[in-house]
């Protein structure tokens, strides 16, 4: 019976093959490759492959008997060289140098490697070969030790074999690879001193190097080498040049290069130019990126659909929508692949320049090619809608944006919000934030970030309240909500407003105060006067483990200050200094102003204040009151007054702030003096208890 008469054709109800089976033979370490019996034609995907040995075994495998042996024994030394290691190397007849170049491929610890490589040189009649330098070069540069590695050179020289290029190649190309441009023309000068003559492909890469590493006037000083020694530029040496002139804005040379290009019979391909256009726009040159491209058509050359890409994103970017639209169109003339980032930098300059309605028609081309918009190009065309008063059309484009199953962000909904607002239109501006909620989208955070462009804009205050006001009876309320409502009522100086919004959270609201909370509120009460209840809530923030804003520490500090609470205030700030991560300079030198104090010296805090002023940072209330109190310590009040007079003579300090803080000198002083009679007073009392009840003790003794 033949093979096909054994053959069953499956049945439209059996949706496996049936094979009669037979006895099959493997080879006693093979296994079938794929088992017909068990193959699903509806599900054709393949077995999971066998499991391969891994990269470190295989390369083990790879290695010869005498390697894997020396490699052995450094593991079992645990990579340290020793008395068993030199032991284990002894039992070998001899280790030649392509031996050692393959032992030193496998070693990534450079003191192993250096000390097997000078044993080795120890040998009776051994010779270092070129391929055992080599890999000593790799191995030093592996664990980042190229500056050994450029001494292997040197090594190299003094053993009788000179470095040929190849040496010098490795290097280079090693610190090409690491970014390391003045290592790299360090290397090059030391292939010269050794006399060694590179090749032309060489040059380019020392170029090249040096180009992306920023330093073109090396490569051009190579440049000049390679003119000197008479070699002929090739495409890559001009282009290197030239992207070279290019990244550093030397439009005019990168064009007489190109020149000296077609001199030579070089003429720029469509990729040269290209990467032309690229650097260029990367670097905001956009005159020099029209001059190349005029370059491009002189030379015939047809760009292609990266330079058009490039160059019509950099004319967008730039609001030059006419050039634009003049590529866009030749791309389209010329068949070429529109990529969707042209069409959304289109819309997006169309949208800028007023032009929705030519916006929407390229969308309507875009969708009719293929192409399907992202959310930022429908973000785009909705703000242009909504800043040109066509609402409803822009809340048609939101719904066409969720039923291309593209989730809205908040730059989606915020124009449609604000325009609702503006226009007061409430019930569909409460109707879009249920269309949100039904979304499943975090609609309070949304809320948030709303409140804060409303307060942003200016002059927005009565309609974010107007709005907040209307949400929270709708249950649209968080606690991060009134946070962003207490911090812009405040920024707009509408202090009484968010001490009002404070007080209804703690009192009638289901929402306590947090952490942002407290730090947004000590400055409205700060500047509301209420110095003390902003300590205390201050003192809340510190039972509950919570640490307060710079911006509280800030205002809470000013407010001691003003106050005449000097060292309340100057205990604050040291608590800041301690608790956040980077605190306010002022801070910092106010504590150094109270060290240049412990020296008597005025000259010192003036040094101090003087070094503020060069920084640019301002000599507030809280520095000045660090003099007061450093000088009040050490009772020297001339001293404070002669800091004063000469912040006076600099025209920093005003002459009412003069005689304030003179004033402020003489009642620190005079409430420091008053807390250390008391402080003696308690003293001289507790003597005086303690005194008498010896005596009873005593008396009683006797």
């Amino acid at each position: 019976m033949t093979t096909l008469s054994r053959l069953q054709l499956p049945s439209p109800t059996k949706p496996y093959f049936h094979l009669r089976q037979a006895p099959t033979r493997y080879l006693p370490n093979q296994s079938p490759s794929v088992d017909f019996r068990r193959w699903d034609p509806s599900n054709p995907s393949p077995p999971p492959p066998p499991p391969t040995p891994s990269s470190a075994s295989a390369a083990a495998r790879r290695l010869s008997p005498i390697t894997r042996y020396i490699c052995d024994s450094l593991r079992r030394s645990h990579h340290r060289w020793g008395p068993e290691v030199l032991s284990d190397l002894d039992k070998l007849r001899r280790v030649p140098p392509d031996l050692l170049a393959e032992v030193l491929k496998t070693l990534t610890d450079p003191t192993v490697a250096s000390k097997l490589f000078n044993w080795a040189g120890k040998q009776k009649g051994f010779k270092h070969s070129f391929a055992s330098y080599n890999a000593f070069m790799y191995c030093l540069n592996r664990s980042n030790q190229f500056k050994s590695a450029e001494g292997v050179l040197d090594l190299m020289s003094a053993q009788g074999k000179p470095p040929s290029e190849k040496q010098f190649e490795i290097l280079i190309r090693m610190h090409a690879d690491a970014g390391r441009g003045l290592r790299l023309y360090y290397v090059y000068q030391k292939m010269k001193e050794f006399g060694v003559k590179p090749r032309v492909f060489l040059y380019n890469r020392v170029m090249d190097a040096l180009v992306k590493t920023g330093h073109l006037d090396l490569a051009l000083s190579v440049y000049g080498d390679f003119k000197g020694e008479n070699l002929v530029e090739d495409n890559v040496t001009f282009m290197v040049i030239v992207k070279g002139l290019c990244r550093a804005g030397r439009v005019d040379e990168a064009i007489g290069v190109l020149g000296s290009m077609r001199g030579r019979g070089c003429r720029p391909d469509v990729f040269a130019y290209t990467a032309m256009v690229r650097v260029l726009v990367s670097e905001g040159n956009l005159d020099g990126c029209m001059r190349v491209w005029e370059e491009m058509r002189r030379d015939g050359v047809r760009p292609d659909v990266m330079a058009y890409t490039t160059l019509v994103l950099a004319l967008c970017k730039e609001n030059q929508i006419a050039s634009a639209f003049g590529l866009f169109e030749e791309m389209k003339r010329r068949e070429l692949l529109v990529d969707r980032a042209v069409y959304g930098a289109l819309v997006e300059a169309l949208v800028v320049n007023g032009d929705v309605g030519k916006g929407c028609k390229l969308l309507k081309e875009m969708m009719g090619l293929g192409y399907r918009a992202d959310l930022g190009i429908y973000n785009c065309l909705i703000k242009g809608l909504c800043e040109g008063d066509w609402v409803d059309k822009a809340r048609m484009l939101f719904e066409i944006t969720v039923q291309e199953e593209l989730v809205p962000k908040f730059n989606t909904v915020k124009p449609l919000w604000v325009s609702y607002v503006e226009k007061e239109r409430m019930d569909e501006f409460l109707a879009l934030v249920n269309r949100v909620r039904e979304l499943g989208l975090p609609v309070l955070d949304y809320l948030c970030e709303f409140f804060s462009f409303l307060f942003g804009k200016g002059e927005g205050d009565l309609k974010a309240l107007e709005v907040f006001e209307l949400l929270k009876d709708k249950g649209y309320c968080s606690v991060s909500m009134y946070n962003v409502m207490i911090e812009g009522l405040h920024k707009v100086g509408e202090v009484k407003r968010a001490l009002l919004l404070f007080k209804e959270m703690r009192e009638t609201s289901d929402f306590e105060p947090d952490s942002s909370t407290y730090s947004y509120v000590i400055p409205c009460m700060v500047d509301d006067g209420d110095v003390k209840e902003a300590c205390s809530c201050h003192n809340k923030m510190i039972e509950m483990s919570w640490i307060p804003s710079i911006a509280a520490y800030r205002s809470l500090v000013t407010g001691l200050c003003k106050l005449g609470q000097i060292r309340q205030a100057l205990m604050l700030v040291q608590d800041c200094l301690g608790n956040v991560i980077d605190g306010p300079m002022e801070f910092k030198y106010s504590l150094t102003v109270l060290h240049a104090c412990q020296s008597r010296k005025a000259e010192k805090v003036i040094e101090v204040l003087n070094e503020m002023v060069q920084q640019g940072y301002p000599l507030d209330d809280v520095v000045y009151c660090a003099v007061i109190h450093g000088f009040c310590k050490c009772d020297n009040l001339d001293g404070a007054k002669e800091v004063f007079l000469a912040m006076r003579r600099q025209n920093i300090l005003t002459e009412t702030n003069l005689i304030l803080y003179e004033d402020l000198l003489v009642e620190h002083s005079n409430m420091l003096s008053v807390e250390l009679a008391r402080a003696g007073l308690k003293l001289f009392s507790r003597r005086s208890k303690t005194r008498s009840k010896l005596t009873r003790v005593l008396g009683i003794l006797s």
